[in-house]
């Protein structure tokens, strides 16, 4: 008699240690203490109703044979509320990975909610388009914000872990600054012309195509137009602290920021109602987990 097809289901804070040993198996070059942590900060986090707060895992007699990590949230953008899921980490032991598509298409059907990559492989580029993923980015800008004149007279602090207001930043941005300068990211608040505005940077830790480190990636910003006219700041403070490159999300180069663009790396698609903007990875698998 054949076996039973395996079972999917929620992940749940008891399936984690099960979890991090799919994963570790499933991605070599990543410990399995850099698993736990993110999906300890998977636990923490806000998300919206019935969504799930860390995914799907594939089941069979009771050992756990498969995960698919999504991270869920909601945000307000231009006023209105907007569910998204970053489709992040996945893995399918050997034996059961004629289940895998199946498994990764059943997760994916809220027609209210966006879903979207940001760490799609090149061979997965056709297989995503032909789900009805759209690109929303098709590369990467590694930036010298420092040697740029716009918004040199600007001032920028650093912000601290905790639960305080900061003034002229809204409480849903700082809870989001607050919580990824928890992470051990950089969260920073730039004031000019009568505006504060929020941004989020993550520490490179491995060199990134031609740039040796160090660098920062711009895991979040208002717009990329926020970045712009903020970049002389920002460029100096990450400069004056040893770093002098700032990579981030792009479709082409930015005009008067001096750096380079490339498509080598950094494609992400999305598939649902909104598109995400470029500079927006806060609550994506490489700002919770790490680069």
């Amino acid at each position: 008699m054949a076996s039973p097809p395996p079972r999917i289901r929620e992940i749940t804070e008891q399936d984690l240690d099960a979890v991090g040993d799919l994963l570790t198996r499933g991605f070599v070059y990543r410990s399995r203490e850099y698993w736990m942590r993110g999906l300890l900060r998977q636990a923490k986090r806000e998300i919206p109703p019935n969504a799930p707060r860390f995914g799907y895992l594939m089941e069979h007699d009771g050992e756990a044979v498969g995960c698919l990590l999504l991270i869920c949230t909601r945000r307000t953008i231009n006023g209105a509320i907007a569910d998204r899921c970053n489709v992040s980490s996945w893995y399918v032991d050997p034996a059961y990975r004629n289940f895998g598509a199946l498994f990764a298409s059943m997760v994916q059907k809220r027609k209210d909610v966006t879903y979207f990559n940001v760490t799609p492989v090149q061979p997965t580029w056709p297989i995503l388009e032909a789900q009805g993923y759209r690109r929303y980015c098709s590369g990467q800008y590694f930036a010298l914000p420092w040697l740029s004149w716009r918004g040199a007279t600007m001032s920028v602090a650093r912000v601290a872990g905790g639960s305080t207001p900061i003034e002229g930043v809204n409480s849903e941005d700082t809870a989001m600054l607050r919580r990824h300068a928890d992470y051990g990211n950089l969260s920073l608040v730039c004031r000019g012309g009568g505006r504060a505005r929020p941004f989020i940077f993550m520490p490179l830790r491995k060199r990134r195509g031609f740039i040796p480190m160090p660098a920062m990636q711009l895991a979040y910003c208002p717009s990329i137009a926020d970045f712009t006219a903020c970049a002389a700041a920002l460029g100096r403070y990450l400069l004056l602290r040893g770093k002098p490159v700032v990579i981030l999300d792009a479709n082409g180069p930015l005009a008067g920021i001096p750096g380079r663009y490339s498509e080598e790396q950094g494609r992400k698609y999305f598939r649902g109602p909104q598109q995400p903007q470029l500079g927006d990875l806060a609550d994506t698998e490489l700002a919770i987990y790490g680069l």
